[in-house]
């Protein structure tokens, strides 16, 4: 089975540890995106899995292979860059063949591969033309090309989308993961943009500071999210995190009037997202700070005593900056996080929904 596997790997720059004990292994034909804000080390760790950059501890395989060592042509992979690396000089045809032509393949067979890739991405009408008579969208096809027409079973994308407009963006996500379905290949991208990791990604692994925060399906980080950075950097707009209060009945919102737990242990910050909030007669009692309107639905902005928080509501509730509303949630909707590491707690007797 053709997978790559990634044991404590490590990647100093100096005195600045770059990647910090990450490990991770994918399955066949599977999807992984590589997720997390700049400086986060998931660049850093596309390009150790490439062999473009030296690891300084650690290793990785592929296929069963131990390929820690070796360069970068004897890994069995190919690469897509953020920058898509064309040749200025070169059409089309001989731009997606280059890696073809540099190993020696056949004419004949590089002529028969060259068919089946365009094919595969609409690109025949333009392998006359170079980069720059082409729009984004289609330098990302033929940077995808030069990737797919190598005929490896793993492809490394490199934020290959982070250049282009957001109508083409959305495309192309879609284009990537039907190819990459069709094909059968094994992906692993490398985006900072939490839409491309969750629309596409069979699994997501989150890196924060150098290392993983969190991985598995798009759901389990939504649905379950291990710390209050995976809560903030998932969704939006991303979770509230409120401070809570000693109150008669348990732990309530700071400022708030409503019991959200029993018991609860000290040390405790409460999570609820913007989507699960709705507006009622009878619960907690907010004041409206501002609102954005965005056709389907509009992001309200409350007050519950000092604190500010987000509430996702459809269509244009028409409520003016101050007005009065009471919130309510569902018990199951609400996460509960450990003040000083951030982690998850599990252990909490949550109040019934009202």
């Amino acid at each position: 089975m053709v997978g790559i596997s990634v044991s404590n790997l490590v990647k100093d720059w100096g005195s600045f540890r770059a990647v910090d004990d990450v490990s991770f292994a994918t399955d066949k034909a599977e999807f992984v995106a590589l997720l997390g804000p700049s400086g986060c080390g998931k660049s850093t760790t596309l390009r150790l899995i490439a062999g473009l950059d030296t690891v300084s501890s650690g290793t990785i395989s592929i296929d069963g292979r131990a390929v820690t060592d070796l360069p970068p042509a004897k890994r069995n992979l190919s690469m897509v860059f953020q920058s898509y690396a064309l040749f200025p000089h070169l059409d089309v045809a001989d731009n997606i063949l280059f890696g073809l032509s540099v190993r020696g393949v056949a004419k004949a067979e590089q002529q028969e591969r060259l068919k089946r890739t365009v094919e595969l991405l609409g690109l025949g009408h333009l392998l006359d033309r170079r980069p720059s008579q082409m729009s984004g969208g289609q330098q990302q096809r033929v940077a995808l090309g030069r990737a797919l027409i190598s005929q490896t079973p793993v492809c490394l994308l490199d934020e290959p989308l982070s250049n282009l407009d957001a109508k083409l963006r959305a495309g192309m996500r879609s284009e990537i993961r039907a190819l990459q379905k069709r094909l059968g290949i094994t992906m692993v991208y490398v985006t900072h943009d939490q839409t491309e990791a969750m629309s596409m990604a069979d699994r997501v692994i989150l890196l924060n500071k150098g290392r993983v925060e969190q991985a598995g399906t798009p759901s389990d980080l939504y649905e379950k999210p291990a710390s209050i950075f995976v809560a903030q950097f998932i969704g939006t707009p991303p979770m509230n995190i409120l401070d809570l209060a000693a109150g008669p009945g348990g732990a309530m919102i700071a400022g708030g009037t409503r019991t959200v737990a029993t018991a609860a242990p000290a040390g405790l910050r409460f999570g609820i997202r913007p989507e699960h909030l709705r507006l009622v007669e009878n619960g907690e009692p907010a004041t409206v700070q501002s609102s954005e309107y965005f056709g389907a639905d509009t992001i309200l902005t409350c007050r519950i005593g000092s604190q500010a928080l987000q509430v996702r509501v459809p269509g244009r509730p028409g409520l003016a900056d101050g007005a009065a509303v009471q919130l309510a949630w569902d018990a199951a909707a609400t996460h509960f996080f450990d003040t000083t590491s951030g982690t998850r707690r599990d252990d909490v007797a949550r109040v019934q929904s009202f």
